[in-house]
């Protein structure tokens, strides 16, 4: 039920012979424990599920659904010191990441009328093409990964965001393999 607003941002209701047709545009934001009882991969060994049972659990994720999830981070469990330590560590202000996603964003406006996420496929190879040396880094992962064109894209236009971010105007192999982080978090558990 999510596919077709996560992609089309349009829902097609069909009863009896009617059919109608909403606007659905929409953003995911997800959380999921990697196991049943959410320890899976913690250095604690805290956990008790078999990799079976984990590899089930994770698989409750349809393939189609996992493959338009853009961005996919692990986040694992903080020692209460790492918390600690994190609460004082100085970060950008929010004010100021704020500010660099606007004016990203007016950058994409700018450059394309709308945002990456929005790109067709067409549109995705004529506005971000990343450098020789990301196009060949990407190239390689689509391949290692077995990724579908669908994936090939996503990664492609969050790679391109980053660059947005930086204000670079290419996409550059670091940004590639950041972006290519991003796809690994649901396959690599």
């Amino acid at each position: 039920m999510l596919r077709e607003p996560l992609e089309a941002g349009r829902i097609t209701i069909s009863r009896a012979a009617q059919q109608a047709d909403f606007p659905a545009a929409c953003q995911l934001i997800a959380a999921m424990n990697p196991c049943p009882c959410g320890w899976h991969g913690d250095p604690s060994g805290r956990c008790r599920c078999s990799p079976d049972v984990a590899a089930r659990y994770l698989r409750k994720l349809s393939g189609p659904l996992v493959d338009r999830i853009d961005i996919q981070i692990d986040l694992p469990a903080l020692s209460p010191a790492e918390l600690a330590t994190r609460v004082t560590a100085p970060g950008e202000p929010s004010a100021a990441v704020a500010a660099r996603v606007a004016q990203a964003r007016a950058l994409q406006l700018n450059r394309q009328g709308k945002t990456n996420h929005m790109l067709s496929g067409r549109e995705t190879d004529d506005l971000c093409r990343p450098t020789n040396e990301g196009e060949r880094l990407l190239r390689e992962a689509g391949e290692r990964f077995g990724w579908s064109a669908r994936a090939y894209y996503r990664v492609l236009k969050v790679a391109r965001t980053i660059a947005d971010l930086a204000g670079d105007p290419l996409p550059t192999a670091a940004q590639i393999a950041e972006a290519i982080r991003y796809r690994r978090a649901l396959t690599a558990l």
